[in-house]
């Protein structure tokens, strides 16, 4: 499995699904083109570019070349990879039938097709140490951010303090946040934000 730094943005479950057998990355899906209405997922993809650069990787076709136009406009700091998959003709196997332009998606992409069209970017491998250890749900919990009694109301106000979009699962949030932050940043913020 490749550690990539960046986070990669695709635009369906089933390309993050395909991609998440190949890559240790923070996979955020658009849910097509869901995108152009959620401002909290483009809030999240702005400071996402800002802080460890996006890649952004969609379908060879119509919809997801907007969908690629989209994200580069709202993106104005940061970083931005684009990543693109050859024009390869057929259906996945999920489908009863070939896609509007017949064209596979990221989803069917092999692994062989998928790690040349991320070399053919530039995006190599994260050789770089790991920022100490990781923040844990066991972290968040001990916080009383999962499992306690008003932790959703606590993540929506850490979310908000940090400048993370409020509607983040517990589990896309410590996704984030090991991103972001190394767990000693992490505690030292939190421990900040008590003082205030």
């Amino acid at each position: 499995m490749i550690r990539i730094k960046q986070a990669i943005i695709v635009e369906g479950k089933y390309d993050k699904i395909r991609l998440s057998t190949l890559v240790d990355a923070v996979i955020i899906t658009t849910n097509g083109f869901a995108i152009y209405k959620d401002e909290e997922k483009k809030a999240l993809i702005r400071s996402l570019a800002e802080k460890t650069g996006i890649i952004i990787l969609t379908d060879s076709d119509s919809a997801g070349f907007n969908i690629r136009t989209l994200l580069r406009n709202i993106v104005k700091k940061g970083e931005i990879i684009n990543v693109y998959i050859p024009d390869i003709f057929g259906k996945e196997r999920r489908k009863t039938e070939p896609s509007k332009q017949g064209k596979l998606g990221v989803e069917g992409m092999s692994t062989e097709v998928l790690l040349e069209a991320f070399r053919k970017a530039g995006v190599l491998a994260d050789d770089s140490a790991v920022k100490g250890e990781p923040i844990t749900k066991a972290d968040l919990m001990d916080m009383g951010l999962i499992g306690a009694e008003n932790s959703a109301q606590l993540r929506r106000e850490l979310q908000r303090s940090l400048g993370l979009p409020e509607l983040l699962s517990a589990n896309l949030l410590i996704e984030v946040l090991n991103v972001l932050y190394s767990r000693d940043e992490f505690m030292d913020k939190i421990l900040q934000k008590g003082e205030d």
